[in-house]
């Protein structure tokens, strides 16, 4: 490895050059205004692996390209796929920014720009590391292949039929996403836990228009009062979530688990100071960083009926509605969540008001087993490349491709998260460390010497 970590530190500056030119094409692909600007992302990207001579291809989708790329199979090693994407999220609020969203800035030893780690940032180090060990060695230890798509902020609409139609030939033993967070600043973390989610939108509607509170009120049922009910209902003052067998499925804390978090350096005044809040809450008998990782919640999102705006309005609205995303644990169905809730809220559901739950999305968690060899060989990859242990912790949010690749090749996640978790993703100001960016490239580049040394 020595003449590896040698060309990267020769390599840095041009690294971070490159990351600046990715960050400057605005790939939002939620806005069909920036189209050309998602082409241009996905011819980067496709340049990069053609220069370091990979078997590389821009595949067309309904929406936006897939890159596809592939080095020569190893005999006898791991075969390892790589996902990133180079869309972005929108930069908006744009007035928020200090520096603008699409012009790359280093400051105080970060990078500011739309993306820089979520996720063109972590992306691009497996990226790096692949062409620093093909420029140094001429091969890889093991046979990479990169799915780099472009929908991940919108969706992945496309990237399941992607799955299915090229299921041979993405064949892989063991998957690596970067796109979550360290523990903590020098606190480097594998995941091996995410939750799932199940989110929902209801729709009342009561009388066929808008009527005077004076001259109704009292008569008839008010859509707005009756989905206060219905929400309040979903939990209760314990923190514990009132659909009838919610919590049947749900896979428990081990004590082992649960030693592991306590023993983690979490301090709840500063996770308090960070957020600007002055306390904290969530179901009962368990601890902060236990009710954000592997605990299932209930959240509502927004709501809407009658009359918000200046001054007063006596209104008995015709229709109301919100939207509420419930976590889920590992082995809990969202389908499962979906049927119960719904059965739940038509029982509540007072006459007079004409109910319509949507189910807009559903994943289930994931827990990828701790005894994994792909999870050993990854944890001394992260300490050769970080210069300190890494920390096995669960993740809060979903990340719904996990679970596509689990059901369609059959492959667990390496989740290895080189960011933050005030790297502003998807807000104003989005950052990216650039220490942690050569610490990643390093790192992906001791994980394919340890993949390697296993057997496929």
């Amino acid at each position: 490895m020595d003449e590896i970590l040698q060309y990267l530190e020769r390599h840095r500056e041009s690294f971070e050059e490159d990351l600046c030119a990715l960050l400057r094409i605005p790939s939002v692909s939620a806005d069909s205004r920036h189209r050309g600007d998602m082409r241009q992302a996905a011819d980067w990207v496709y340049g990069q692996f053609t220069s370091m001579g990979l078997k590389a291809e821009i595949v067309e989708t309904a929406g936006h390209p897939i890159v596809y790329a592939e080095s020569p199979p190893v005999a006898g090693a791991p075969t390892v796929l790589v996902y990133g994407h180079y869309d972005v999220q929108p930069p908006d609020p744009l007035d928020e920014w200090v520096s603008p969203p699409f012009e790359p800035t280093k400051r105080d030893g970060n990078i500011y720009a739309r993306g820089a780690t979520d996720d063109k940032g972590q992306m691009l180090t497996h990226v790096k590391s692949a062409q620093a060990v093909l420029a140094t060695t001429g091969k890889l230890p093991v046979q990479l292949k990169y799915i780099i798509e472009g929908e991940e902020e919108v969706g992945s609409e496309n990237i399941e039929s992607f799955l299915d139609d090229r299921r041979e030939q993405l064949a892989c033993d063991v998957i690596v996403i970067s796109d979550t967070s360290q523990f903590g600043p020098g606190r480097p973390a594998i995941t091996y836990g995410l939750r799932g989610i199940a989110y929902f939108e209801l729709r009342l509607t009561g009388p066929k228009q808008d009527l005077h509170s004076g001259t109704f009120g009292g008569a008839v049922t008010n859509p707005l009062n009756t989905l206060a009910k219905m929400l309040a209902a979903l939990v209760d003052g314990a923190g514990r979530i009132q659909i009838p067998g919610f919590y049947d499925d749900v896979v428990e804390l081990t004590d082992t688990e649960r030693a592991q978090f306590a023993v983690l350096s979490f301090s709840e005044q500063s996770f308090m100071r960070q957020i600007g809040v002055e306390g904290v809450s969530g179901e009962s008998g368990f601890s902060t960083l236990e009710r954000r990782w592997a605990r299932p919640t209930c959240d509502v999102h927004g709501f809407w009926g009658g009359y918000s705006g200046e001054g007063a309005k006596t209104v008995l609205p015709c229709r109301a509605g919100a939207k509420f995303s419930f976590r889920l644990v590992p082995n809990q169905d969202p389908v499962k969540i979906g049927r119960s809730l719904e059965q739940m809220m038509r029982a509540l559901c007072p006459p007079g008001i004409k109910l319509e739950l949507i189910d807009l999305h559903g994943a289930p968690g994931v827990l990828v087993p701790l005894d994994n060899p792909y999870m050993s060989a990854a944890a001394s990859a992260v300490e050769r490349g970080f210069g300190t242990t890494p920390v096995f912790i669960r993740e809060g949010g979903s990340i719904p491709i996990v679970n596509a690749f689990k059901a369609k090749l059959g492959a667990d996640t390496l989740l290895l998260g080189w960011g933050l978790d005030d790297d502003n993703t998807h807000s104003p100001n989005e950052k990216f460390c650039l220490a942690d960016f050569h610490r990643g490239i390093k790192a992906s580049a001791a994980l394919w010497d340890e993949l390697g040394k296993l057997n496929a």
